[in-house]
Parts: structure tokens; C-alpha cells; sequence
């Protein structure tokens, strides 16, 4: 499949998981196709794009290893990506790359995913956190960052202090998530 037939492909993708789990299967039973979905999801301007990130999404939730290969492209570029339909599924993509880092079942992520990666996804996700982003985003990020602490000790500092500025503005879903975050970071 060319790259102008996957395009054309996503514009049948919508929010169903049905959807969204066929064409991720399709690009894991395909590897050639993760640098093509990678290239749709970085033309950041085109609402394909955020089809794109969705079928990533489901990539990473049923292979995750299926990513090792373009974890250098994924977390270079993963910055730009600024529509709201396409940053949550990139942040939930960052949490699960650091989910299965910290996990304590052995698996390839945790050696392939060098300290660059790891940096770049601290950088978006504070990015996240301090700019003007949705819920979802901001509680990727924040668990991301938090689990990531465990090795940067200036994290945690900085979470804290972001989630106590930020508390009284947010929504109640921010409010729970941040709540958990701060009881972990102070016990």
C-alpha cells in the first residue's frame, strides 16, 4: 500500500474502536506501513493526521514493540503535532512507552527507549502540561512525568508545582488526576 492509498485509507477511520482496532491491525500486520502512518501524522495542518495518530493509538496499545523501529521519527516530531484530536492520542502513546519502560515484566522497550527518547517525551509533556490543552493530554502527561521522576529527581518538583498552580483553573477530572499525582509525589 502506497502512502496516497493509506491517506486514503484513514479518511474511513473515525472514533469507533471497531475502526480504529482494524486499521491498527492492518499496519501491524504491515510494518512498512508505520513510516507511511508516521509521515499522515505529521502533516500536522491536515485533519487526517489526527486519523492517523488514532490508528497509532491502537498500534501502540495492541504491539507496542511494533514502534521500536521509529521511536527516533515518533518522539523527534511528536512536538508538532498540535491538533486536540491528534495530541491525545500522541500523549497516550508517550504513556505507554513509559508504562512499559517502568514495567517491571522485562520487554524490549526498556532497551531500546534510550535517555534522548525519554527527554524528548519529558519535553512534550511538560509542554503539555503548561500550555493550553485539553483534559485528556495534561493527564497522560502528568502520569507520564510522574512515573518518569522515579529517574530525572528535578521532575517531580516541577509536576508539583505546575499541578498547585494550575489546580483551581482546571476541570474536575484534571482536579482528580492531579490529586492522585501530588499524594504519590509527597508520600
Amino acid at each position: 500500500m502506497t502512502s496516497a492509498q493509506l491517506y486514503d485509507e484513514l479518511n474511513f477511520v473515525n472514533h469507533s474502536r471497531e475502526k480504529r482496532l482494524y486499521y491498527a491491525n492492518l499496519v501491524i500486520s504491515t510494518p512498512t506501513l508505520i513510516p507511511k502512518l508516521l509521515d499522515i501524522l505529521f502533516m500536522v495542518d491536515d485533519k487526517v493526521s489526527c486519523r492517523a495518530a488514532w490508528v497509532l493509538e491502537f498500534v501502540g496499545g495492541e504491539d507496542l514493540e511494533a514502534l521500536i523501529p521509529f521511536l527516533d521519527r515518533f518522539t523527534e516530531d511528536m512536538g508538532k503535532v498540535h491538533l486536540d484530536s491528534a495530541v491525545r492520542p500522541v500523549a497516550k502513546v508517550c504513556e505507554y512507552l513509559i508504562k512499559a519502560y517502568y514495567d517491571k515484566t522485562p520487554n524490549r522497550i526498556q532497551t531500546e527507549l534510550s535517555p534522548t527518547h525519554r527527554e524528548r517525551i519529558i519535553e512534550v509533556c511538560f509542554d503539555y502540561m503548561i500550555n493550553d490543552q485539553k483534559i485528556a493530554p495534561k493527564a497522560y502527561a502528568m502520569h507520564t512525568l510522574f512515573m518518569l521522576g522515579k529517574d530525572y529527581d528535578w521532575i517531580h518538583p516541577e509536576l508539583a508545582m505546575i499541578l498547585e498552580r494550575d489546580f483551581q483553573l482546571q476541570s474536575a477530572g484534571y482536579k482528580a488526576r492531579a490529586r492522585h499525582i501530588l499524594k504519590k509525589i509527597k508520600s
